[in-house]
């Protein structure tokens, strides 16, 4: 019979292996902080090979086991800060092992886990501050949740872009200084053009609405079609945030959507202050984009699109062919279906994810988590400080704290120092820091989201960067 040797036959056996895996999963995040990143070993694509007979749950378990958990990401490990990542957490085991059993399609159709999408959306709309009525959808993570967003802004000013296309038309779209490159992929893959996409100087970090204002003019003299302002809400390097009331009046004078860059930032709402008031006036936005594997520190991947029109979200995407056609009962039913909100049809359950961490740990955990990164941000640039030879890039404003080891030499020594540093206590398992170019040199980078990083892991990671900059 067709499929018999995929089917499972000896349930005892494999539900064994299965608890076998689990407990390994669980040993590999309870001892997250004696497993650090590793080189991978120079065989691993021969361990990875796919053969061609099967070998069975057991040995498939002990190859995960040997050759999978030992050569993750790193971003388990509590010294883990670098690119912005986030940790990962006990209950995502839950969430998955559940999303296995049920193996939703979360394109549509009346099921559970539509429902509980639509319950995360309203969640994260609410503490986002946007009004009942809005939209969202989760997402791959910003980078898709961008598209999304632009594709319904240039629907605002291109009723029939669907049908006729872009045409001849040239659409602007307007950022700050160091917006994140998945604005920049956006305007690309949409066929806007990076040309299109119009830098606006800073002001004390934040975006320049008098310049914006000023730029926005030239362009519709010149014949442009102004459309768009993105707004950041924690900046990729520094963990900088626009004056989003600001932004948000300047975006309603000048007729533009404004969008807002919240990956990680946005999660500020949530925080004590002095923090959350980094982002006042997100809510104002016609869109944020968000991911919850970043700051939420949920498994990889889950972000988010929210849209303050649902009107003008389900027109940028809803397009039913007969074979989709919904039913007012049946499985054909559960309006609306989220396949009319984004790029995709077939869709994975992120939604149990969320819903499993936030009911897991409650909200106040959460707040208590990234207020308690932004107090480590704060905590090494004071170590930093305080180390003779040691400098901070800038001043920390959230979570990210950016800094030199050797600030006595020259900008490109300094450069090849800070890149040394890094790379030597990642293959030490050390610590994680990442780098990014400010004034003409190479720095350390610490993006704290994670919540198993305490203050004796920011001590000892000062400490191991004094004592390789001292071998100098």
């Amino acid at each position: 019979m067709a499929g018999t040797g995929i089917k499972t036959q000896d349930w005892a056996a494999f539900r064994a292996e299965a608890q076998r895996m689990l407990e390994a999963a669980l040993d590999q995040m309870q001892e997250a902080a004696e497993r650090p990143w590793q080189p991978v070993p120079g065989d691993i694509d021969a361990r990875y090979a796919i053969r061609a007979e099967a070998q069975g749950p057991e040995q498939t378990v002990d190859r995960i086991i040997a050759d999978v958990l030992p050569y993750h990401g790193g971003n388990i490990h509590p010294r883990f800060w670098g690119w912005v990542q986030g940790s990962g957490l006990a209950s995502d085991l839950i969430a998955a092992l559940a999303a296995a059993a049920v193996n939703a399609n979360m394109g549509g159709r009346d099921h559970g886990a539509n429902y509980m999408e639509r319950a995360v959306v309203d969640w994260t709309r609410a503490k986002m501050g946007m009004p009942e009525g809005a939209s969202g959808i989760l997402v791959t993570g910003t980078s898709q949740a961008t598209v999304i967003a632009c594709q319904a802004a240039r629907l605002r000013v291109m009723k029939d872009l669907r049908k006729q296309g872009q045409g001849d038309v040239r659409l602007t779209a307007y950022a700050g200084e160091g917006v994140h490159n998945a604005t920049l992929k956006a305007v690309e893959l949409l066929g806007i053009g990076s040309d299109n996409l119009r830098k606006v100087p800073l002001v004390g970090g934040q975006m320049d609405c008098a310049a914006l204002a000023r730029i926005v003019a030239e362009d519709r003299a010149a014949g442009a079609l102004p459309f768009l302002v993105v707004g950041t809400a924690g900046s990729v390097d520094l963990g900088l945030f626009d004056d989003l009331n600001a932004l948000a009046d300047a975006a309603a004078a000048l007729g533009l959507w404004l969008h807002v860059d919240g990956a990680f930032g946005a999660w500020t709402r949530i925080a004590d202050e002095p923090y959350r008031s980094l982002s006042d006036g997100i809510g104002r936005a016609d869109s944020i984009a968000l991911d919850f594997h970043k700051w939420m520190y949920v498994g990889y991947d889950c972000g988010m699109a929210l849209l303050r029109n649902e009107d003008e979200h389900r027109a940028a995407f809803a397009a039913r062919p007969s074979y989709l056609e919904g039913a007012e009962r049946g499985l054909a039913g559960g309006e609306p279906w989220f396949c009319d909100y984004g790029i995709d049809l077939s869709r994975g359950n992120r939604a149990l994810k969320v819903w499993t961490a936030l009911e897991t740990y409650g909200e106040a955990a959460f707040c208590e988590a990234i207020t308690g990164n932004c107090a480590l941000a704060a905590a090494m640039a004071a170590e930093v400080e305080a180390q003779p030879l040691m400098a901070l890039g800038a001043p920390v404003v959230s979570n990210i704290c950016v800094f030199t080891a050797r600030s006595d030499l020259a900008p490109e020594t300094q450069s090849q120092v800070n890149a040394e540093i890094a790379q030597t206590l990642q293959e030490s398992g050390e610590a994680v820091f990442s780098t990014t170019r400010m004034d003409g040199r190479v720095m350390l980078r610490a993006a704290i989201t994670n919540h198993r990083s305490r203050p004796a892991d920011v001590d000892a990671a000062i400490a191991a960067v004094a004592r390789e900059a001292a071998r100098v």
